[in-house]
C-alpha cells in the first residue's frame, strides 16, 4: 500500500501547458492578485498592491499601482525584483513604503506620478523588521509595529550550550497557527514626523516591559491599529493575557495611549469577547471598534460599539440586529458608519447612523464588497469578487449601489477562458428549514449529459460560502475539469441569521452534517447529476466533515478527500493552540466528568469501523490549528484497513498551502485522485 504516499518533496514535472479555454492550477498562479489599497488625501486618486507570482521561481512579487477615483488609465509605479508593501499617502500626496534600495529593507517615498523616488530617511537602521505603518493624518507622527524581545531561550538560561536545539515550554500557547513562540512579543511604536515627511528621532515603544501582542496575532494586521485626527492619540489592539490565560480566552481589548501624557487606557473594559479594529470619528469625539459579546466565542456576531469620548460613555449601536460588521468607516461628516456586511451568500455594504437607528443594506446582487475605502461622501472604492473572477478595484455609489471597474488586474490572463454558470437555490432541511446552496456547473455545460458531481464542505466552522475568489478551493477550477458543485451554506454559516450561524457549536457531527447529505441529495436528483459519480472534499472543520461522512454516507459517496481535516476529537483537543476554540465548540474537555457528545456521537475516529470508499488525506506539517497527526492518523487507519488511500504531506506548510509550486502540486494531485476514482474512463496514475 506504500505506492499511495506521497510527500511535496517530490514533485511532479512542471511543464508548460498550452493555451487554455479554461481555469487552470497553472492559470490560476499567473493572476495578479489584488492587496491593499488606499484613497489619496485628495481624493482623487487609489493606491494599490498587486502581487503576481512566479511558478519557475516559487516566490511571489508585489509592486504598487494608482488608478484615478474618478477611471482612467491605471499606472504602475513600482517594478523591482522584491517586493513593496505597506502603502501610505503623506499629507502632501506623496506615497509611502516599505521596500528595498540596494538590497537594504528601507521606508521609501515616491510622488504619485512614479517620480522621486527615495529614502524616506537617512538613518535605515530602524527601518529593519517594520510592520503595519501608519502616518496620523496630520502627517505629525507615525506608528509602527516590531517585534522585542521579552522571553528567554534555552541559550539564555544555559549560555554555555549555544548549539542546543530544544524548547523549554512551562505555558500554553508556545506555538500558534503556523509558528513557534520565539520569545519575543509585537509591541507597537510611535514616532514624530517632520514637515518634509520624515521621521525624527527615535521610536517609543507604548507596551515596554509587556509580554502582549498587538496587533493579535497570527492574523492581525495594521487595521488594528488607528491614529486620532490630531494625531496625539492611537488606539490599538491587544489581548493582554500571557500563556495558558490567553490560549484560553477570546478577551482581546482596545487600549488608547495618549502622546502627551504617555497613559494607557483600557477603553473596553469589561467587554468579555474580541474587541478589535478601532477607528476614530473624523472630529476625534469619538472612537468605533468591533465587538464580540461572548467570551470564548471567535466567530460571535460582530456588533458596531462607539466611545464618546466626552461623555465617557460607550454603545453597541447595532444592538439587536441581525448582520454581522466588517470593514467600518466613518463618514466625513461623522453622522454616519458604513460596514461591510454577509447576506445570504454575499458581502454587500450597509450604513448605520453613528448614534444608533436603523440599519439600511446599500448594494446588491451577486458579488463580495470584500472591503472598501471611502472616496468622498456617497463614494466607495470597494474590493470586490465573484465566484468567477478574481479581485479588482470597483467605485460604488453610495445613494444608488451602482458600481463603476476601476482596474482590470487580469484582463490579458482571463482573455478568452470560459467559466461556469453558478447559482444559489434553496434546499430543504430534515428540520423543515430552508437552506442556499450553491450549485457550479462546468464551463459548456449540457444538460442532456451525466456529469460527476463534488460535495463541498466548508470550514471555520463558520466561514460563509460567498461570492469570494479562492486560490485553495476555486469552484471554477473544480467545475472546469468536468464536475458539477455543490456548496452548501450548511447550519454554522454566517449571513443567515445568528440562530443559523451559533447552532453549530456543540453540534458539529448533528445537523451541519445532515444539511451537507440534504444538499447532495437535492442535486444529485438532477438527471444531468451520476449518482453513481459523487464525491465528497473539503478543508479544517470541511476536512472533519468529510471524515465524519466517510463513516456514515450509507454508500453514497464513491471518493473523498480531505484537507488539514479533524479525525480525533480527543487528540485534537490537547494539541491544538486556541483552547478557547476548541472548549467553546466542544462543549467541553474530553476528561470532564460528564463527556460531551462531541467525542461520542460527534467523533470520527468512532466511525472509521465503517469506512469503505477511496480517500486522499492531505495535511501540513506546520499546521498547529489542526497538527499533522490528525491527517497521519486517517491516512493510517485507511491503510491499516485495506482501503485505497493516498497521504499528500507538505513538511513546510501550515494549514493553506501557499507557496506556488506547492500549490499547484496539491491541485495536480487532487485532480488526479478525482480522476481515479470517479471518472469511468479513469486515468493515468503517477
Amino acid at each position: 500500500m506504500r505506492k499511495y504516499f506521497l510527500t511535496a518533496l517530490v514533485f511532479l514535472p512542471l511543464a508548460a501547458s498550452a493555451q487554455q479555454t479554461t481555469y487552470t492550477p497553472e492559470l490560476l498562479m499567473k493572476l495578479g492578485r489584488l492587496g491593499e489599497m488606499q484613497v489619496s488625501p485628495d481624493r482623487k486618486l487609489v493606491a494599490y498592491t498587486v502581487t503576481r507570482y512566479s511558478l519557475s521561481e516559487n516566490k511571489g512579487n508585489t509592486d504598487i499601482w494608482v488608478v484615478p477615483v474618478a477611471g482612467g488609465a491605471a499606472r504602475q509605479l513600482t517594478n523591482t525584483p522584491s517586493s513593496e508593501s505597506t502603502i501610505n499617502w503623506l499629507p502632501d500626496g506623496r506615497l509611502t513604503y516599505l521596500g528595498d534600495d540596494n538590497g537594504t529593507d528601507r521606508m521609501m517615498v515616491i510622488n504619485a506620478n512614479g517620480s522621486g523616488k527615495q529614502p524616506l530617511r537617512n538613518q535605515n537602521s530602524e527601518d529593519e523588521d517594520l510592520s503595519n505603518v501608519k502616518f496620523s493624518p496630520r502627517g505629525n507622527f507615525m506608528l509602527y509595529t516590531k517585534d522585542v524581545k521579552t522571553d528567554k531561550s534555552v541559550q539564555d538560561w544555559y549560555p554555555d550550550l549555544p548549539k542546543a536545539d530544544a524548547k523549554l515550554i512551562d505555558d500554553l500557547n508556545y506555538r500558534h497557527w503556523n509558528t513557534w513562540d520565539d520569545f519575543k512579543s509585537s509591541h507597537v511604536f510611535f514616532q514624530p514626523v517632520g514637515d518634509d515627511g520624515k521621521p525624527t528621532g527615535y521610536g517609543k515603544d507604548v507596551m515596554p516591559g509587556e509580554k502582549f501582542d498587538a496587533p493579535l496575532q497570527p492574523l492581525g494586521g495594521s487595521e488594528q491599529l488607528a491614529f486620532s485626527p490630531d494625531g496625539y492619540r492611537l488606539a490599538y489592539t491587544s489581548r493582554k493575557l500571557y500563556g495558558k490565560a490567553e490560549a484560553e480566552s477570546t478577551n482581546s481589548d482596545i487600549y488608547l495611549y495618549d502622546i502627551r501624557e504617555g497613559k494607557t487606557q483600557n477603553l473596553s473594559e469589561g467587554l468579555g469577547g474580541y474587541d478589535t479594529e478601532p477607528i476614530f470619528s473624523p472630529d476625534g469625539s469619538k472612537v468605533a471598534w468591533l465587538s464580540m459579546a461572548t467570551p470564548g466565542f471567535e466567530s460571535d456576531r460582530n456588533g458596531i460599539v462607539v466611545y464618546d469620548f466626552k461623555t465617557k460613555k460607550r454603545e453597541d449601536i447595532t444592538k439587536g440586529s441581525e448582520q454581522a460588521a466588517a470593514n467600518i468607516r466613518w463618514s466625513p461628516d461623522g453622522k454616519t458608519i458604513y460596514f461591510v456586511s454577509v447576506r445570504e451568500g454575499t458581502e454587500q455594504l450597509f450604513s448605520i447612523p453613528s448614534k444608533g437607528g436603523k440599519l439600511k443594506q446599500l448594494t446588491k446582487g451577486a458579488q463580495n464588497y470584500n472591503s472598501f475605502e471611502l472616496a468622498g461622501p456617497d463614494v466607495a472604492i470597494a474590493n470586490k469578487t465573484t465566484q468567477a473572477t478574481p479581485a479588482d478595484l470597483v467605485s460604488v455609489d453610495l445613494k444608488t449601489g451602482r458600481e463603476t471597474p476601476l482596474t482590470t488586474i487580469n484582463q490579458q490572463e482571463l482573455a478568452g477562458v470560459k467559466t461556469g454558470k453558478s447559482e444559489a437555490r434553496w434546499v430543504k432541511t430534515t428540520d423543515g428549514k430552508q437552506m442556499q446552496v450553491y450549485v457550479i456547473y462546468p464551463p459548456d455545460f449540457d444538460a442532456s449529459k451525466k456529469y460527476p458531481a463534488l460535495l463541498y464542505c466548508q470550514g471555520g466552522p463558520q466561514s460563509p460560502i460567498t461570492q469570494s475568489w479562492s486560490y485553495r478551493w476555486n469552484f471554477q477550477l473544480l467545475a472546469a475539469n468536468g464536475y458539477v458543485v455543490v456548496a452548501p451554506n450548511r447550519r454554522g454559516l454566517p449571513g443567515f441569521g445568528t440562530e443559523w450561524n451559533n447552532s453549530i457549536s456543540g453540534d458539529w457531527g448533528g445537523q451541519p452534517i445532515r444539511d451537507y447529505l440534504s444538499a447532495i441529495d437535492a442535486v444529485s436528483q438532477e438527471p444531468y447529476v451520476d449518482k453513481n459519480r459523487l464525491g465528497c472534499v473539503g478543508a479544517s472543520y470541511g476536512g472533519y466533515s468529510v471524515y465524519q461522512l466517510a463513516g456514515k454516507h450509507e454508500g453514497r459517496f464513491k471518493t473523498f478527500i480531505a484537507h488539514a481535516g479533524l479525525y480525533d476529537l480527543t487528540s485534537w483537543y490537547p494539541s491544538t493552540e486556541e483552547m478557547f476554540f476548541a472548549k467553546h465548540d466542544m462543549g467541553g474537555a474530553p476528561w470532564d466528568a460528564t463527556l460531551h457528545k462531541s467525542y461520542t456521537d460527534f467523533n470520527p475516529q468512532q466511525f472509521a469501523k465503517n469506512w469503505d470508499t477511496p480517500i486522499l488525506v492531505i495535511h501540513g506539517g506546520k499546521d498547529f490549528r489542526v497538527p499533522e497527526g490528525q491527517g497521519m492518523e486517517a491516512f493510517g487507519t485507511a491503510q491499516l484497513r485495506g482501503i485505497p488511500s493516498r497521504f499528500l504531506y507538505f513538511p513546510n506548510e501550515g494549514h493553506w498551502i501557499t507557496k506556488p509550486q506547492n500549490a499547484v502540486l496539491w491541485n495536480r494531485v487532487f485532480f488526479d485522485w478525482l480522476a481515479r476514482t470517479l471518472k469511468p474512463e479513469g486515468h493515468a496514475s503517477n
